[in-house]
């Protein structure tokens, strides 16, 4: 049964003036409308919009001849090749950082003896330059190795190489040197600052090197001088 007071709802309804919105008015209900969820979540993504614009300029290269499908493996190959050229290029430079990081201990200084690098290590340190003292100083612990025998002289050798020949002949101070090598590193190649104390651990082993003697624990290994 149809209300008696419908016919007067209707009429009441067909003589409301229509909706008629200013232009801010309705550019807020199109924000309003737009921002609901299902909106946002229908909305591509920026890769979606990326792979989408990569496929239309690819299409516009071929006349439009190339479909999606069709052009993914290509791709993909492509997209690994632009990743390699990337990793080589990024990754490289940092590693001949790293090789730099251990580079000769001598720089090319053949004819000085330990004593002559001990003297400038002296000096430095009297004078308050701990990286150039510190430097020298275990410049005077390899030469001074080379000069007893207990390593071969060898050209190009790192402070780590060395550390590791000196650590089989002396193995009771192998952790000293390579903690000397290390220091060596950051203060030569590096970045680091050398202190007092740096220059005093680096001295202290020179010295101990000195008066010990070898003992070769393990079988002889490359870089190790035949003992006489």
């Amino acid at each position: 049964m149809i209300p008696a007071s419908a016919p007067f709802a209707f009429l009441f309804a067909a003589s409301e003036p229509p909706v008629d919105p200013d232009r801010a008015e309705a550019q807020r209900w199109a924000v309003e409308e737009l921002s609901k969820p299902q909106y946002a979540a229908a909305k591509p993504s920026w890769i979606d919009q990326i792979w989408t614009q990569f496929i239309d300029w690819l299409r516009s290269l071929n006349g439009d001849s190339i479909s999606g499908p069709n052009i993914g493996v290509p791709f993909i190959g492509a997209l690994a090749v632009v990743l390699i050229v990337v990793a080589v290029i990024v990754v490289r430079p940092r590693l001949n950082a790293r090789k730099k990081m251990s580079a000769d201990v001598f720089d090319g200084e053949a004819a000085v003896d330990a004593d002559a690098f001990r003297a400038r290590a002296a000096a430095a340190a009297s004078r308050g330059d701990w990286q150039t003292a510190v430097v020298e100083q275990f410049r005077a612990v390899v030469r001074s190795a080379e000069d007893r025998a207990i390593i071969d002289i060898q050209a190009g050798r790192t402070a780590d190489e060395a550390a590791a020949q000196l650590g089989r002949a002396f193995g009771e101070a192998s952790s000293r040197l390579e903690e000397a090598a290390r220091i060596f590193d950051g203060v030569k190649y590096g970045k680091a600052t050398a202190t007092a104390s740096d220059h005093a651990a680096v001295l202290a082993l020179d010295t101990g090197l000195s008066g010990m003697k070898p003992d070769f624990a393990g079988q002889p290994a490359s870089g190790l001088a035949v003992p006489r």
